[in-house]
């Protein structure tokens, strides 16, 4: 698991600089099989999680729920039958701050606690 798993999210103000490409490159190394997408001009963190069936898809997304609001950071989640799609950006700033690499390794994390 990645070290960025054991880190705390920063404080993130609207005046707070975007990870640079560079650094982001260097962080999504450290994360599995997550991918940088532009989605409207915002690049995003996005990995799509699979399920055996929607109740425990369900249940990952109640969790991610709880990691979202325990440290006041909400990803976009879309949860269907068998899979559930995380997407980490910062919105104050529209686009990627380390926080956001952060929690998509704590994601990745629950996941392979949990299941």
């Amino acid at each position: 698991m990645s070290i960025l798993s054991e880190q705390a999210c920063e404080a993130c103000e609207a005046d707070h600089p975007k990870v640079s490409a560079e650094e982001a490159e260097h962080l999504l190394s450290e994360l599995d099989a997550w991918e940088i997408i532009d989605n409207q001009g915002i690049r995003q963190l996005s990995k799509v999680y699979c399920f055996d069936n929607f109740v425990d898809a369900l249940a990952f997304t109640k969790r991610m729920g709880d990691l979202a609001e325990s440290v006041n950071h909400h990803p976009t989640l879309l949860t269907e039958w068998g899979q559930v799609t995380v997407r980490w950006w910062t919105h104050d700033i529209a686009g990627l701050h380390k926080n956001d690499f952060v929690l998509a390794a704590k994601t990745d994390k629950i996941f392979w606690l949990c299941w």
